[in-house]
């Protein structure tokens, strides 16, 4: 008798491929690949935390179940998503796709957590842990904090001995809320429209396995410190964003601190009411909101450079999803909010990814159009992260191969980075940077204008964030990203959120230093100047500019 073969499917996880038949789930399947897809409610489509982003093949899966039926378009739940028959191809990733390389900052911060008084909220009596001397546990053992950045794109947070000020552990990943879109606009509409706080419980259960994974008792965490954007902070501590998707863009926190309701921007909570794996009886507490889209993360960065002491004129941006930017000194502050975009960290760019090992980060173009470049990790090239693509497009313009308009000299949409692997950048990518990079540009330029200073006036113009630590200054001039400042007058200081979020945890004076100075913060709308779209134009080029239009617009 003839031996029938059973025709199978191949279902590929984060590269892992394994044979599927009908009706199969895609959680399944990962199980069988060695993936590990979280799930805290076994499988039965009520906890929604293993999303998976489906690269290809989507029509080979049944159709979506009542659970996935709020889902952006390519998400569906493994434990729902079956194969429609046998014999398909499916591809599809994990939203939790491994550890980002943890951003340090550079030595030559005004105040690095090295250089900061042991003063934690945390102290100990005998057995008894206490918190601003309140009993809050008996238990022996270490005094543990964690300082978290809560990026749009990347999450990453710090375990610190509230000792000795000792960094023990850190880590990042991405944060899984991608699924709901890639910026903070996307997000608020989501988690407006959608019961059940579904990106609150998504970034919490990814935030409690990175916990679980660390060599500590999690239950000696005694205080966490959150820094953020409003809309990541919000949704973190569970509060509502809708207000900040409208006119005039402030949440419900900012709102009741505008209206005399409390004294403060700052959030507290417990870790149990958060769901946390850490002591139940451990304080939450973020750092103050500056206004509008200005949130914690910025108040954070500004603790890092110890704005509220500082007498130079200084300016600071923190490049990336929705970019901020800063100018002043201890006397005088403003500061407004950039809708870039995700486009520097990888997003919505036809070959882009985060800055994970695979990524392309250094590109160079000789003379003869030869194309040489190096990935995170040195490991096998997968896409192109967004210090790369600045590179490329630098050597384009050098080179010729585009003009400042963005546009390919060859009439060929399409420019090839490995022709072998198909990683190529499209004439739509570089529109979509070019926008990031207009928004950012006319954020400066406005904000100088309000500040009543030039370029000349700024002795000191700090890049902050995992995007602006790995970034080529002089490729990022040669475009436009960064005005045509002298290079010793720019610092890259990596990621300043982390470290402010950091030296809070550590020192409670300097906690309430920067709550009062953020207080006095003057938060500037850039759509209400009427030069807003002439300046966004003019940073959509790809050239070189100066004194960020000053003078043109006085």
């Amino acid at each position: 008798m003839e031996r029938v073969v059973e025709n199978l499917g191949i279902v590929t996880i984060d590269g892992r491929s394994v044979p599927a038949r009908k009706g199969q789930s895609l959680f399944d399947c990962g199980e069988e690949a060695g993936i590990r897809i979280p799930t805290s409610c076994k499988k039965n489509g009520k906890c929604r935390e293993c999303l998976v982003e489906i690269v290809g093949g989507e029509d080979a899966l049944e159709p979506r179940t009542p659970e996935e039926a709020r889902l952006n378009e390519g998400y569906r739940l493994a434990c729902r998503a079956r194969l429609r028959s046998n014999s398909e191809e499916i591809s599809c990733r994990s939203l939790q796709r491994g550890s980002f390389r943890i951003e340090e900052c550079a030595t030559d911060l005004p105040r690095p957590l090295a250089s900061v008084a042991i003063e934690p909220a945390v102290s100990r009596k005998n057995d008894r842990v206490l918190i601003d001397g309140r009993v809050i546990a008996e238990r022996e053992g270490p005094l543990l904090g964690i300082a978290i950045d809560l990026g749009t794109t990347t999450i990453a947070f710090r375990v610190i001995d509230l000792s000795t000020k000792e960094i023990l552990h850190g880590g990042s990943f991405e944060n899984p809320q991608r699924f709901a879109g890639s910026d903070v606009m996307a997000r608020i509409a989501y988690d407006s429209d959608t019961p059940g706080r579904v990106l609150q419980r998504s970034l919490i259960g990814s935030l409690n396995r990175s916990i679980a994974a660390l060599p500590i008792d999690s239950k000696d965490v005694y205080e966490m410190v959150v820094a953020g954007n409003s809309t990541m902070r919000e949704i973190f501590f569970g509060r509502s964003v809708e207000s900040i998707g409208q006119k005039p863009y402030r949440s419900i926190t900012e709102n009741e601190w505008r209206s005399g309701m409390r004294d403060s921007t700052t959030l507290e909570a417990k870790g149990s009411s958060l769901r946390l794996d850490i002591h139940p009886e451990a304080r939450v507490y973020s750092l103050p909101l500056i206004g509008s889209h200005i949130g914690a993360d910025t108040a954070a960065c500004l603790l890092a450079i110890s704005m509220e002491k500082e007498g130079q004129r200084i300016a600071l941006m923190d490049i990336g999803t929705n970019t901020e930017v800063i100018c002043g000194n201890a006397q005088k502050a403003m500061a407004a909010s950039c809708p870039a975009g995700p486009a520097f960290e990888g997003g919505s760019i036809s070959c882009g990814m985060p800055g994970l090992d695979g990524a392309i980060e250094r590109i160079r173009i000789a003379e003869d159009g030869k194309v040489s470049y190096s990935t995170i990790g040195d490991a096998t090239p997968e896409g192109i992260c967004g210090s790369g693509l600045i590179d490329a497009l630098s050597e384009l313009l050098r080179t010729g191969g585009i003009d400042e308009y963005g546009r390919f000299s060859n009439e060929d949409p399409m420019g090839y980075i490995d022709r072998e692997r198909n990683i190529y950048i499209h004439e739509s990518d570089i529109s979509e940077l070019a926008q990031a990079k207009g928004a950012n540009v006319a954020g400066i330029q406005i904000l100088l204008k309000r500040y009543g200073i030039s370029f000349d006036d700024i002795d000191v113009f700090y890049l902050a964030g995992g995007f602006a630590r790995h970034l080529d200054v002089e490729a990022a001039k040669r475009i436009g990203l960064l005005p045509d400042l002298p290079s010793d007058r720019i610092k890259r200081i990596g990621n300043a959120a982390l470290e402010g979020a950091s030296i809070a945890l550590v020192s409670t004076t300097l906690r309430k230093e920067i709550e009062e100075f953020v207080k006095g913060i003057e938060h500037v709308e850039l759509e209400r100047d009427p030069r807003f779209f002439d300046h966004f134009v003019d940073g959509c080029l790809y050239k070189p500019y100066k004194n960020c239009g000053f003078e043109a617009a006085l």
